[in-house]
């Protein structure tokens, strides 16, 4: 049944069968096909070649400073800049246009020149500040290290969430403590080295003002305070206010 649709299967078979004795009495036929075939391929990459030679380089279009109609493509025109009082204006325009929330966090991304005159860049770091109008109700978890009950009293006066020596060493390295920061008092700190490698940058140091002797004030910054991270790229964003 299937031999009269062999042919369809195999289109030509019977062109091949009957070209094959001839191949068997002479001298194998010369493969100039192949031989077509790879002087194509070597003429093509030199035309790869030649085209990418002629290929003119684009110059990009100089932007514009300011567009004249209300519709445009801003690829073509500088970016614009604001004065403060204007951008602020700004935003709460925006947001009673588009009815969102009136006391949303307004964040700010500072671009930061890192290299120094020896050619050697700044690592990155983070930091905490005091802002002068808080914008937020929200407080940060404090734990101080302090082995001293007077400190340890006054620690929970001004607003410590935990306060203790090196039994809670343990709590901390196992996760069961989870603060904002930690800061501690100078005595105490050759006790605190296995924490180290755990707390890493929120490790209690003098750089970062959460070692020292003023507990109060140590609270103040750290339970009150805005931390900020600068990254690799030099680039520090945080928010500053609200809308």
């Amino acid at each position: 049944v299937l031999a009269p649709r062999r042919g369809c299967i195999f289109p030509g078979l019977h062109q091949r069968l009957a070209v094959a004795p001839a191949l068997v009495s002479g001298a194998p036929p010369a493969r100039s096909y192949a031989a077509a075939a790879k002087t194509a391929k070597k003429g093509s990459q030199k035309t790869k070649q030649e085209e990418t030679k002629k290929k003119q380089v684009t110059k990009r279009r100089l932007l514009m400073s300011k567009p004249v109609d209300d519709v445009y493509l801003t690829w073509y025109y500088e970016r614009p800049s604001y004065d403060l009082e204007e951008a602020v204006g700004m935003l709460k325009k925006f947001q009673e246009l588009d009815f969102t929330y009136p006391k949303q966090y307004v964040y700010i991304n500072v671009f930061l020149d890192m290299a120094l005159q020896k050619k050697k860049k700044v690592d990155p770091f983070a930091s905490t500040v005091l802002l002068p109008y808080r914008f937020t109700d929200e407080t940060n978890k404090v734990l101080v290290f302090t082995e001293n009950e007077q400190e340890a009293e006054i620690a929970r006066e001004n607003g410590a969430a935990v306060v203790g020596g090196v039994e809670l060493i343990k709590w901390i390295l196992e996760d069961e403590i989870q603060v904002d920061f930690y800061v501690a008092v100078p005595a105490i700190m050759p006790k605190l080295i296995p924490l180290r490698n755990k707390l890493r940058r929120k490790y209690p140091s003098t750089k970062r003002n959460s070692l020292g002797h003023d507990i109060p004030k140590m609270l103040q910054l750290f339970r009150e305070g805005l931390e900020y991270v600068v990254e690799d790229d030099g680039i520090m964003k945080t928010r500053i206010a609200r809308v």
